[in-house]
């Protein structure tokens, strides 16, 4: 069973959509299992102060290291890998994921305010994860991102599992073009190729459309895959 822990301010967010569908029939078959943390519980004043102003000066305030760590520590579990949400850490791609579906279990710390102490990091191992190159205005959506991600490679949780090995990042390329019925729509006809009946045609038709889509959208995600 694949566990993820996520540690929040706000535990009211999960877990939402992930117990419903095929993650929720998955979750009631024990494939994997959600616990949410939340951080306010750590803190040791009636006020649940979680978060202080920064040495130094500026704006915003920091998730205080004392309250994360011990949030952390009782929730401990023995060798598994910790990762704050963070804008400034390692870009979360698919084989990271796939990497994390590998995990017996992981946390995510869902940071706020304008970030956590610095020595909260280096303390407790905890690598720096970003989905994007982009600022959210909390770390929930990222967790809902990463654990969506994961989830979808681990073994029983989708219903079809040939169903993720073309899909845009599994062979290094983005997807290929596709279509379904009718034939005719809006004066637009499905290829041709596609309705031969030869799986060789096909195979070579999706791939040199994944190549072209690839190398027109991502020329990042192409280069490297020249490389590969």
């Amino acid at each position: 069973m694949w566990q993820a822990q996520v540690f929040t301010l706000y535990p009211e967010v999960f877990p939402g959509p992930l117990s419903k569908g095929l993650y929720g029939k998955a979750l009631s078959k024990n494939l994997w299992n959600l616990k949410i943390i939340n951080i306010r519980d750590a803190a040791d004043d009636k006020h649940k102060t979680v978060d202080d102003t920064p040495y130094g000066g500026g704006s915003g305030m920091l998730l205080k290291a004392d309250v994360l760590a011990k949030s952390l520590d009782q929730n401990k579990i023995k060798d598994h890998k910790i990762i704050y949400l963070s804008p400034r850490g390692k870009k979360f791609d698919q084989d990271y994921a796939q990497q994390l579906s590998k995990e017996k279990s992981i946390s995510l710390i869902c940071g706020h305010f304008e970030g956590v102490d610095e020595r909260i990091l280096s303390t407790r191992n905890i690598e720096e994860i970003s989905v994007g190159d982009y600022v959210l205005s909390g770390g929930e959506t990222a967790a809902f991102v990463i654990i969506d991600t994961v989830l979808r490679l681990l073994p029983g949780i989708l219903g079809n599992e040939n169903s993720k090995v073309d899909e845009s990042f599994e062979n290094g390329l983005l997807e290929y073009p596709q279509y379904t019925k009718p034939q005719i729509w809006e004066k637009k006809a499905v290829p041709e190729v596609l309705l031969s009946g030869d799986h060789n045609k096909i195979k070579h038709w999706r791939l040199s459309q994944s190549e072209a889509i690839t190398r027109d959208r991502r020329p990042d995600l192409w280069q490297k895959y020249k490389k590969d």
